[in-house]
């Protein structure tokens, strides 16, 4: 692991550079403290078969990806600081605009994916001035500007605030100390959190510049999973599911216990999975709506379903990573359905449905075609049902429509509670 990491790799079946394929740039997940566009998951020869140009990059990470400080915003010429991890990622892409010709891609169908912080960056991506034109498409999945739930993003000031705690974890009173310090020392610190309303990169909290119709307006593909929660969530007893409902939720909590009622453990380990789930479905259908609000690009909103083979660990972590859980998508996406997993035939079906889906919406933005059953954009009035993706993709109903409600009446009592 090291700073020195932008690197970034290139799939491409094309002859020449007048082919112009279409170009698809990965921004691989990790919490923004883990992961690589190496990844062997994230090998992008299938992708490259199906006509597209496949590129994954690295971006810097942890307290390099996001560290705050009140005299790096002083010595800045945007005067702010954080947003590093950002900042490479539109380096890549400014990288992909000016070179991707000369594998055969075509930098005016550019389309950004991701998963999890991936998804979110792109989200972030499309809410900055500073990677307007970098990209033509986005696909995201699950995540979105705020993460995996509802939440807000740090202003500046408390961004550096966290960072002048990190320097104080590790001795380090001014910046050169921490630049004297080895790289390992500043990364035990601590993460230094994710992204920063730090008025250049991002001039404002992505989700008002999206309530303002000020995002980078591009067709958007989104969605999440049924069983997102099987990827983090550990065993909780019905005192503790209570009590941290009642200190998020304050006086809504009793109408989130109603929706998730915990009057045992079982019944509480239950409605957090169910409100895990929930609560990201609810996160990417607010991002559909806002980005359809303009009236100028489509959204697509999916729901994945499909159960892949249960993973070896799953066995000995009660269920951990089990079912269509966070995650499961992406290597039916690259088409790598690797070993020790047992996949089978209906596996490579739904693998050649998802990669098809998504190769075609980065050709044209839209991603319907030949063979595959019929997407309808996202309406929030006529069709706001999302495609479920399951051992077949059919048009279903939105999951759990009152919890989803639940949701949305957070999300604005956050909205209007900021400054």
């Amino acid at each position: 692991m090291s700073e020195d990491c932008l690197f970034l790799n290139v799939w491409t079946a094309a002859t020449a550079a007048s082919d112009k394929r279409p170009v698809m740039v990965w921004i691989h997940p990790g919490g923004y403290t883990t992961g690589s566009g190496s990844t062997p998951g994230f090998d992008g020869g299938a992708l490259a078969k199906k006509g597209v140009v496949l590129v994954t990059i690295n971006y810097r990470l942890g307290a390099f990806g996001f560290f705050s400080h009140p005299e790096l915003t002083r010595e800045s010429d945007g005067r702010g600081s954080g947003n590093y991890a950002l900042m490479d990622q539109a380096a890549a892409l400014r990288w992909v605009q000016t070179n991707i010709a000369g594998f055969g891609g075509d930098p005016q169908r550019v389309t950004v994916f991701g998963d999890s912080a991936g998804s979110a960056s792109i989200a972030n991506l499309m809410g900055s001035p500073q990677a307007k034109s970098l990209f033509q498409r986005a696909i995201g999945e699950s995540g979105a500007w705020m993460g995996l739930s509802i939440g807000k993003t740090r202003t500046l000031a408390e961004a550096e605030q966290d960072g002048l705690k990190m320097a104080a974890a590790v001795h380090a009173q001014t910046l050169d100390e921490l630049r004297a310090l080895p790289a390992e020392e500043l990364l035990k610190a601590g993460r230094a959190g994710g992204p920063v309303i730090d008025g250049w990169f991002l001039p404002e909290d992505v989700g008002a510049a999206f309530a303002e119709g000020k995002q980078n307006d591009v067709p958007l593909l989104i969605g999440s999973n049924q069983d997102e929660g099987t990827f983090f969530l550990q065993p909780t007893t019905a005192e503790k599911f209570v009590e941290r409902a009642r200190m998020r939720f304050g006086d809504q909590a009793d109408a989130f216990l109603k929706l998730y009622p915990a009057s045992s453990d079982e019944e509480a380990n239950a409605s957090q999975m169910a409100a895990f789930r929930d609560e990201l479905a609810f996160v990417m259908r607010i991002w559909a709506r806002a980005q359809t609000k303009t009236g100028r690009s489509k959204a697509y909103l999916y729901y994945f379903t499909h159960q892949p083979p249960p993973p070896a660990a799953a066995t000995s972590r009660g269920g951990f990573g089990s079912g269509a859980t966070h995650g499961a998508e992406a290597q039916y996406v690259f088409g790598n359905l690797l070993p020790p997993r047992a996949w089978t035939g209906l596996d490579r079906q739904v693998s050649d449905m998802l990669s098809s889906y998504w190769v075609n919406f980065a050709s044209n933005g839209d991603p319907n075609g030949k063979g595959l059953a019929k997407w309808p954009a996202y309406d929030d009035k006529k069709s706001a049902a999302p495609m479920v993706l399951g051992d077949q993709a059919e048009v279903g109903p939105a999951p759990n429509a009152a919890q989803l409600a639940f949701f949305a009446a957070v999300y604005e009592k956050q909205r209007s509670a900021r400054p």
